[in-house]
């Protein structure tokens, strides 16, 4: 520094600083040699604090106003001075400029995947990322802490560290909370609010607060998240239903085959047999429900198995039989086998089937 400048310094009595670029946390005033004249303006705006240090030692904190810096305001400046009468112009001391407001939108995320066990999915990896906001409360211990002899310290200073301790909070509140997988996203406030708690410990031994912290995603491999969609979809949908759909869109498809007359035969007996198949697969569907709603079979209740468009369906008691019927799938010429016959036989030569076909009255006789 020229003589200029440090006969500059000597005579520049206001001490103040301007952040203009909103993320500056500390600051320290330049003044050549550190030296300070008595009598001179100490002005601390709202939303900073005004440190004191004298050989690495925090000596008076000051809050937002403006103040003329001497023995009065001054206390452990001066005790650590030994000023008992004042003193003479210039003293030495670092003027640290702390920000108390809050740094807002600041980002987090983990930068390896966190590997949680599920109860269903077994060990899963998940990643997340979301915002938090924070602010100084005690800016000695801040500066003790932290900052150090630094000029200048910003949010990127520290963002890093802040985000680990995050990062570990958050691995913790997902293995205590007991969730399952599929539940994260409809419960990410009650996970940002249990991290939130869990931090405050940390951020304030640095003379910290977190004032703000928000999870916005929690992400997981593609082939678990189509997993859940799926199982998700399944409690919703009406299997009978979607079958049916999918049988007549199959017909469809095949009728209109553009490969001529024999590609449309083709394709049309294609989707006929399609048709069947996705139709014997909602007849065991409708079996199964069937067995699920009803209780088992009474003792020596006979149970019939039935072929249907060429495949073998069942076992079905008499009620479900009856039900057959009235669908149009089971008629007299229908082939069923029971336990204890060697092979298939017609529904009309069983004798205790011959109820299914008196279910009706017969047609009233002519009037003469």
């Amino acid at each position: 520094m020229g003589l200029f400048d440090k006969l500059r310094g000597e005579f520049i009595d206001i001490i103040e600083f301007l952040d203009n670029t909103q993320d500056t946390i500390v600051y320290r005033f330049e003044r050549y040699g550190n030296e300070i004249k008595n009598n001179a303006k100490l002005i601390v705006r709202e939303g900073q604090t005004a440190v004191f240090i004298n050989e690495g030692q925090v000596a008076d904190i000051f809050t937002p106003g403006t103040y003329t810096l001497n023995t009065e305001n001054l206390p452990i400046l001066s005790t650590l001075k030994g000023w008992k009468y004042g003193f003479n112009s210039p003293f030495k001391a670092e003027v640290y400029f702390v920000s108390t407001k809050n740094f807002i939108d600041q980002k987090w995320g983990t930068k390896n995947a966190i590997i949680v066990n599920d109860n269903r999915f077994g060990m899963v990896e998940i990643r997340a990322f979301g915002i938090y906001t924070f602010k100084i409360t005690d800016a000695p211990v801040f500066i003790r802490e932290i900052v150090g002899t630094n000029q200048s310290f910003t949010t990127q200073h520290i963002c890093e560290q802040l985000k680990s301790i995050i990062v570990t909070r958050f691995s913790d509140a997902t293995g205590e909370s007991n969730l399952p997988i599929e539940n994260y996203a409809s419960n990410l406030n009650e996970l940002s609010d249990a991290i939130f708690s869990y931090m405050q410990g940390d951020f304030a031994a640095y003379g910290m607060e977190v004032t703000k912290f928000l999870i916005e995603n929690i992400s997981m491999p593609d082939d678990v998240k189509k997993e859940i969609f799926e199982l998700s979809r399944l409690d919703k949908i009406d299997l009978n239903k979607l079958t049916a759909l999918k049988a007549a869109k199959a017909m469809e498809v095949a009728a209109e085959n553009p490969s001529g007359a024999a590609g449309t035969g083709v394709g049309l007996g294609a989707g006929i047999a399609m048709a069947q198949q996705m139709t014997q697969s909602m007849m065991n569907s409708s079996s199964k429900q069937n067995e699920q709603a009803t209780p088992p079979p009474l003792p020596g209740e006979t149970l019939y198995y039935v072929a249907i468009d060429g495949q073998q369906a069942g076992p079905f008691n008499l009620s479900q039989l009856e039900e057959l019927v009235e669908k149009q799938v089971l008629n007299r010429d229908t082939l069923v086998w029971k336990k204890g016959l060697s092979a298939w036989v017609l529904a009309s030569e069983q004798a205790d089937l011959q109820s299914l076909w008196t279910m009706t009255p017969p047609p009233l006789p002519k009037q003469e």
